[in-house]
């Protein structure tokens, strides 16, 4: 690892999180990928992942363009985020589609339209189909509250509350057929404390999201432009 990724990871890692939570894979992820990587970002919450991956740009920490939010929640909160910091976005809503494969050829065409490169599912809480996954075969890329192959689906966080885990985390990995199964691209574990409730776990497990998001999109960014290289 360089010193400024060895810096930055180390900074991001223990500010504010005394020092108790880990990442892994630690390792050297540059951030200069050329040219920017094109995003399609998709969110149905409040957006907190969506805004990290912006200031990590802004911030020169992720070179990236975000080219489309997509939402399928017409309050979803990350549509504000996005007019916030001056981002494209459409609002899909699957309520108005007669099918799930409906819902997914729109969003599909919507990206393939904007000839983004990598998709990133922030908080989307719905199955993406076999259509969208075959076509962005390891550009598909999801965020989840777990260490991951524990606590698949939806609740996690309570689900290791209920547990009574003494160590959960966040995952991103890549989208496969079987919900939250794909190839793990970075973990971050965060200790459940005796005292936690929902929110304060929920809290924490969110600011390693914010870290390792970042990350993975970065470390995805340089094998898709390493393949691209490689087929010239």
């Amino acid at each position: 690892m360089n010193q400024d990724n060895k810096e930055y990871c180390e900074s991001n890692l223990f500010n504010g999180l005394n020092g108790h939570s880990l990442i892994s894979p630690i390792e050297s992820v540059s951030n200069l990928v050329e040219p920017k990587i094109r995003l399609g970002i998709l969110a149905s919450g409040n957006g907190s992942n969506f805004e990290f991956i912006i200031k990590s740009i802004q911030n020169n920490e992720l070179n990236a363009e975000v080219s489309i939010l997509i939402v399928n929640n017409p309050s979803c909160l990350a549509i504000e985020k996005a007019i916030k910091y001056d981002i494209p976005y459409v609002i899909i809503n699957h309520r108005d589609c007669n099918s799930r494969l409906e819902h997914d050829k729109l969003v599909m065409n919507k990206l393939e339209e904007l000839s983004v490169e990598l998709v990133v599912m922030a908080g989307w809480m719905r199955i993406v189909g076999e259509e969208i996954i075959n076509k962005f075969n390891n550009r598909l890329i999801n965020i989840h509250p777990s260490l991951l192959p524990s606590f698949k689906g939806i609740d996690a966080i309570q689900q290791a509350m209920d547990k009574r885990v003494t160590i959960t985390g966040c995952t991103v990995h890549y989208v496969q057929k079987e919900v939250d199964s794909g190839s793990i691209i970075i973990q971050a574990a965060v200790p459940l404390k005796e005292k936690d409730s929902i929110e304060t776990l929920k809290k924490r497990i969110q600011d390693m999201e914010h870290i390792i998001l970042p990350l993975a999109i970065a470390k995805v960014a340089i094998g898709i432009r390493t393949s691209f290289k490689d087929k010239k």
